[in-house]
C-alpha cells in the first residue's frame, strides 16, 4: 500500500493540532463577553483597546520587544562567530564543541532557568531587561549555530582559499566572500532567535521584576492569578509577531534559491 496517503492524513492531523487553538483564541479576542466565550456572541474591539492602552501591556510589549531585539542581536554575532570557528576545526573536536553550543536545545528551560537565576542573583542581573536579553541569548544561540552551519556546509570553502591566495586579509575573505554567501542563514538565525526570545516565559518568570516584565510572563500572570480577557488579544498579537518574521524569512529564502537555480 502506498504510504503518501497516509503521510498527507498526518500532515493534515499535524496542522490540525497546530492551528486549532490559534483559530479559537483569535475569535475570542474579538468577542464583547467580559468572560472568556466561543463563540462571541458579539464583536468588540475593546480588548484590543484595552492592550495597546493599559499602561501594564503596552509596557511588557515594548519590553518583550527590546529584549527579542537585544537577544537576537547578541545571538546573531556570536552564532555566526561560533559557527565559522566550528567549521574549521577538525571533525572530532568539532563534534565535542557542537554538543556543547547545542546543549540548551535539550536540557529543560527549568533547569536552565534555576542555574541562570543562581547565577545572575551574584552578578546582580535579575530583575532587568538586560539580563533577560543575556539569558535567552543562551537559548536561542544554538539556532543560529544551526542556521549559520547549514549555509556554510553549503559553501566552496575553495572560495575563502583562493580570496587569501589573493592577497586578501581574514576579514576581507570574511566581509567580501563568507558572510555574503552565509547571509541568508544568519538571516534565518536572527529571526529564530527573535521569535524564541519574544515567546520565552521560564526564564523570564525566574528574573523578572516590576519594572521587567515581558509579554508572556504577563500572559501567564493573567491567566493564573487572575481572569482578564485581555490575553486573547494579547494572543493574537503573540501569533502575529512570531508568525509573520517566519513566513517572510521562508518567503525570501525561496526566492533567493530560484534565483540561485535560474543563475
Amino acid at each position: 500500500m502506498n504510504a503518501r496517503p497516509w503521510l498527507k492524513i498526518v500532515a493534515v492531523l499535524i496542522g490540525l493540532f497546530l492551528t486549532v487553538p490559534t483559530m479559537i483564541v483569535i475569535p475570542m479576542s474579538f468577542s464583547a463577553s467580559s468572560t472568556f466565550r466561543f463563540p462571541p456572541t458579539e464583536w468588540s474591539l475593546k480588548w484590543y483597546e484595552s492592550l495597546f492602552t493599559s499602561p501594564q501591556w503596552t509596557d511588557a510589549i515594548l519590553n518583550s520587544l527590546q529584549v527579542g531585539l537585544i537577544a537576537a542581536g547578541l545571538a546573531t554575532v556570536l552564532g555566526t562567530a561560533a559557527a565559522i570557528g566550528l567549521s574549521r576545526l577538525s571533525e572530532r573536536v568539532r563534534g565535542l564543541a557542537t554538543g556543547f553550543l547545542l546543549s540548551p536545545i535539550i536540557i529543560p528551560n527549568i533547569l536552565i532557568a534555576l542555574v541562570i537565576f543562581t547565577a545572575f542573583l551574584r552578578a546582580g542581573l535579575t530583575g532587568s531587561l538586560f539580563g533577560i536579553a543575556l539569558a535567552h541569548t543562551a537559548l536561542a544561540l544554538p539556532y543560529v549555530v544551526i542556521a549559520v552551519t547549514t549555509r556554510l556546509q553549503g559553501m566552496n570553502p575553495a572560495l575563502g582559499t583562493a580570496g587569501s591566495s589573493l592577497g586578501a586579509r581574514p576579514w576581507s575573505v570574511f566581509r567580501k566572500i563568507t558572510l555574503p554567501l552565509a547571509l541568508p542563514g544568519v538571516l534565518s538565525g536572527a529571526v529564530l532567535a527573535f521569535v524564541i526570545s519574544f515567546d520565552e516565559v521560564v526564564i523570564a518568570l525566574f528574573l523578572q521584576s516590576p519594572t521587567a516584565t515581558t509579554l508572556p510572563v504577563l500572559m501567564f500572570n493573567s491567566v493564573t492569578v487572575q481572569i482578564d480577557p485581555t490575553i486573547s488579544a494579547a494572543s493574537s498579537v503573540t501569533v502575529l509577531v512570531v508568525s509573520v518574521p517566519i513566513l517572510l524569512a521562508q518567503m525570501i529564502g525561496v526566492r533567493r534559491a530560484k534565483r540561485e537555480r535560474q543563475r
